[in-house]
């Protein structure tokens, strides 16, 4: 190989990589648009699918914006995301990675239809808990190839485990797990308007930490209050385990530790920035630019997480050959079948019926 065709190949790299980026960063924006259609309760501004009150464009007034808004965003990411499919696919060697470009055009194409699903059947709890999920799921999914697509995720495993980095990867992967369960939680809080069921932390104005009353949707929203604290402590272990291990790491894990401190403290602000609605001036409402910058950072959350396992994995596990690979695909299948299966006993669950 020449070095005039080494050199075009790297820059075509470069450029896919940074593609990459660009198309997860547009996923997070769209979970972003898709929060503030839910806290300005705008799911239904737009009644009809795909058509917006028949239109490509309407006007874009009022809770219009929200929607119609984020299915323009939501688009763009579903053109985004075949685009770099079919680039992976003509640029990339390895199968592996090719196969995840299309699994996330099929996602994305999913989470189009589901949420087009959603519009017509009038936003039951039951689709809109896992249309918020797959849009979590989809993002960590883009963030994955793009990690695929970097330089440090071409580079081949290690012949040899780096000391204490099969721990690292350990409490990084249990601390991802954990901050999924707990965007599905909020999902599930957050669809069955519980998001405010408990409208004071920690204690109220007599001193105390749990409600006199308690019903279905007090116990949700304690449900994801109390598992962020289970939370908190895993992913600053997870943190400091690969900071630990991998001192080049170190960025990374001081950021992902920051950033879950001030996820705690954005759902805390939540509560404490709640509105009254103008209808009764008594029923709590949320302030939107607060909860809906709570969904976004708990996503980024996630897949700074997800890709601090990645890297440390990386270098945790040695180099494998087909058949090792052919066992870790299968355990991913496996894990993704449990998810959906989770996600659909949560979405047949309390709000299944209303």
């Amino acid at each position: 190989m020449t070095r005039a065709a080494t050199s075009h190949g790297a820059a075509s790299g470069a450029a896919r990589r940074r593609f990459a980026a660009g198309v997860a960063a547009f996923a997070l924006l769209v979970i972003f648009a898709g929060a503030q259609v839910k806290s300005h309760q705008a799911g239904l501004a737009v009644p009809d699918w795909p058509l917006s009150y028949g239109q490509w464009m309407p006007p874009m007034v009022g809770n219009i914006f929200h929607e119609h808004g984020h299915r323009i965003v939501a688009a763009t990411v579903g053109l985004l995301t075949v685009a770099l499919a079919a680039w992976t696919a003509v640029a990339e060697v390895r199968r592996g990675v090719r196969a995840l470009a299309w699994w996330a055009v099929a996602v994305v194409i999913a989470q189009g239809l589901l949420g087009g699903l959603t519009v017509r059947q009038l936003l039951p709890p039951q689709l809109s808990i896992t249309h918020a999920v797959l849009a979590q799921t989809f993002f960590v999914l883009v963030c994955t190839l793009a990690f695929a697509c970097s330089r440090e995720g071409a580079a081949p495993a290690a012949k040899a485990p780096a000391p204490a980095a099969g721990a690292a990867a350990r409490a990084a992967g249990l601390a991802a797990g954990a901050l999924w369960v707990q965007l599905v939680l909020g999902a599930v809080m957050r669809h069955n308007e519980a998001g405010l069921a408990v409208p004071y932390f920690p204690l109220d104005a007599a001193g105390r930490a749990w409600p006199v009353e308690v019903d279905l949707r007090v116990v949700l929203h304690l449900l994801h209050r109390g598992f962020a604290f289970c939370v908190l402590p895993l992913v600053l272990l997870a943190a400091w385990r690969a900071a630990r291990a991998l001192p080049r790491l170190r960025a990374h894990a001081a950021l992902t530790g920051a950033l879950v401190l001030a996820q705690v403290l954005l759902g805390a602000s939540v509560i404490w920035t709640a509105g009254r609605s103008s209808a009764d001036n008594l029923t709590p409402v949320v302030a939107p630019a607060w909860a809906s910058t709570h969904v976004a950072l708990g996503a980024a959350l996630l897949a700074l997480t997800w890709l601090l396992f990645l890297r440390v994995r990386h270098v945790a596990r040695p180099a494998r050959g087909a058949a090792g690979a052919r066992a870790e695909r299968t355990a991913i299948v496996a894990a993704i079948a449990l998810a959906g299966a989770l996600v659909a006993l949560i979405a047949g669950g309390p709000g299944a019926g209303a």
